[in-house]
C-alpha cells in the first residue's frame, strides 16, 4: 500500500500528511503530559504550604486549635478551596469537610476519593499524622480534569484539521497536477498521431511545470528539426545523387561497349559518391551527438593559428591572402578534431569560391557565454536568396556551381557547431562572404 501512495502526488501529500498528525500527535501528548503534571505539581505543593500551616497550628494550640481553624475554613469555603479532614487515634472525625471512601493512609495520594454531601469525587491528598490524630488535606481534581479535557479536545480539534487540510491538499494538488499532466499527455498522443506542430502549453509562471514544459517544447522543436532535415535529406540525395549515378551509369555502359577509358572515369565517379556519402555519414554522426564522448579542455587559440599557418602557404600558392586576428588565451571544451574539419571546410570553401586577389581573415572573440570564431572575405559573395539556404545539405550558391564541391561544407560547419552547443551563421560584411561559428564556453 505505502509503495503504491509514494508513486502519485496524491500519495505524497497524503503521507506527508500523516506524517504532519503523527508530529501533531506526539507533540500533542507530550504537552499535555508536562501541562498535567505542572498542575498536579501545583496542587501538591498548594497542598504542601496548607498542611504546613495547619500543622503548625497543631504546635500551638493542638489538635482543638486545628479543628477550629478546619471550621473557619469551612465557613469561608468557595469553588477553589481546599478540603480537610480532621481525625484521632480512633479514625473518629474531629472536624471535617468531607469523607473519604477508603482507609487513610500517611503521605500524598494522587487519586484520594471522598465524598461531599450528596457528591462523591476525586482529589489529591497529603495525610500527616499529628500528636493526637491525623490531618488530611485535600485538593479536588475536578478544575484539573477540565483542564485535561479541554486539551484533549483541542489537540483532537488540530489534529482532525491536519487531517482534514492534508486530505483537502492531497486532492487539490492531485487535480492540479493531473490537470498539468493530462496537457502534456494530450500533446503527446497528438505528435504520435503524427502532428509534430503540437507543443505543450506554458503559463509562463516559471513553475516546476512550466519549466518542463519549456524543456519538453525544446525537445519536440529538436525533433522536429530532425524530421525536417531528415526529409529535406532525403529529398536531396534523390535529387542531387541521380546526376552523378546517371553519369556513372553513362561511364559503365561506355566501357560495356569497348571504351577501355570510360573506366577510369567511372572509378573516378564511384569515389566522389563514396565521398559525398562519407560527408553525409559524418554530418548524421555529430548531429547525433555521438562525438560527444570525446570532448575536452583545449586552446582555441592555438588551433586557430595551427589551421591558419597550415593554410597559409595554399592562399599563397592561389594568390589570395589569409589574415588572422586571433586572442590567445581562449580555451573551451571540444572536439580538437571536429573543430579543425569545420574550420578545414571554411578556409577550403573562401579558397575555393573566391577568385586570385581575395583577402580572407579568421578572427575570434570570447563574449560572455561563447566564443565567436569568424571567417570573412572580400570576395563576390553570394545572391541574399542563396544566403538563406547555404547551411542545407547540398546547396550551393549559383555562382559555386561551375566549381568543385558537393554543397556539404557549411552544412558540417554547422552541425559541428551544434554538438558544442552553439551554431553557425553568416556574418554580414560590407562586401564578400563570412561566416560566424559560435562555440559554447
Amino acid at each position: 500500500m505505502l509503495a503504491r501512495l509514494w508513486r502519485s502526488t496524491f500519495g505524497l501529500v497524503v503521507l506527508v500528511a500523516l506524517a504532519f498528525s503523527a508530529a501533531t500527535v506526539a507533540i500533542g501528548a507530550i504537552a499535555y503530559e508536562v501541562t498535567h503534571e505542572a498542575l498536579e505539581e501545583q496542587l501538591d505543593h498548594r497542598i504542601a504550604v496548607e498542611t504546613r500551616a495547619l500543622v503548625a497550628e497543631a504546635r500551638e494550640g493542638g489538635i482543638a486549635a486545628v479543628a477550629d481553624a478546619i471550621r473557619l475554613r469551612e465557613n469561608a469555603r468557595n469553588e477553589a478551596s481546599l478540603d480537610y479532614l480532621l481525625v484521632d487515634h480512633t479514625s473518629r472525625q474531629i472536624a471535617a469537610t468531607i469523607a473519604p471512601l477508603a482507609p487513610l493512609a500517611s503521605g500524598y495520594q494522587e487519586h484520594f476519593g471522598f465524598r461531599r454531601g450528596n457528591e462523591t469525587g476525586v482529589g489529591q491528598s497529603l495525610a500527616t499524622p499529628l500528636p493526637a490524630g491525623m490531618l488530611v488535606v485535600v485538593a479536588d481534581r475536578r478544575d484539573l480534569s477540565a483542564i485535561d479535557r479541554t486539551l484533549a479536545l483541542l489537540f483532537a480539534a488540530a489534529l482532525t484539521a491536519m487531517l482534514a487540510l492534508g486530505i483537502g491538499a492531497a486532492v487539490l494538488v492531485g487535480w492540479l497536477t493531473r490537470r498539468r499532466l493530462s496537457r502534456i499527455d494530450a500533446t503527446a498522443h497528438s505528435i504520435i498521431a503524427g502532428d509534430l506542430t503540437q507543443r505543450v502549453p506554458r503559463d509562463g509562471s516559471d513553475s516546476e511545470f512550466d519549466r518542463l514544459a519549456a524543456t519538453l517544447n525544446r525537445m519536440l522543436d529538436r525533433m522536429s528539426a530532425l524530421m525536417d532535415n531528415l526529409r529535406q535529406v532525403s529529398t536531396d540525395v534523390a535529387h542531387d545523387l541521380r546526376t552523378p549515378l546517371t553519369r556513372l551509369c553513362n561511364q559503365l555502359d561506355r566501357a560495356a561497349a569497348g571504351d577501355a577509358a570510360a573506366i577510369a572515369v567511372a572509378r573516378l565517379q564511384a569515389d566522389d559518391l563514396l565521398e559525398i556519402f562519407a560527408a553525409l555519414l559524418r554530418i548524421a554522426e555529430i548531429e547525433g551527438m555521438a562525438e560527444r564522448r570525446a570532448l575536452a579542455w583545449l586552446d582555441l587559440s592555438a588551433l586557430l593559428e595551427d589551421m591558419a599557418e597550415t593554410y597559409r602557404p595554399d592562399f599563397e600558392a592561389s594568390g589570395h591572402i589569409l589574415l588572422t586576428n586571433i586572442p590567445t588565451g581562449l580555451h573551451i571544451e571540444g572536439d580538437r578534431r571536429l573543430l579543425a574539419q569545420a574550420l578545414s571546410n571554411l578556409l577550403e570553401n573562401a579558397l575555393r569560391h573566391t577568385p586570385a586577389g581575395t583577402t580572407a581573415i579568421l578572427t575570434a572573440k570570447a563574449t560572455r557565454d561563447a566564443i565567436e570564431v569568424m571567417l570573412e572575405d572580400n570576395g563576390p559573395g553570394v545572391p541574399s536568396a542563396d544566403a538563406e539556404r547555404l547551411f542545407q545539405r547540398f546547396a550551393r550558391a549559383e555562382t559555386s556551381r561551375t566549381t568543385e564541391g558537393h554543397g556539404l561544407g557549411l552544412a558540417l560547419v554547422r552541425a559541428v557547431a551544434i554538438g558544442h552547443n552553439g551554431d553557425a551563421l553568416l556574418s554580414s560584411p560590407d562586401r564578400g562572404f563570412g561566416v560566424i561559428v559560435l562555440l559554447s564556453k
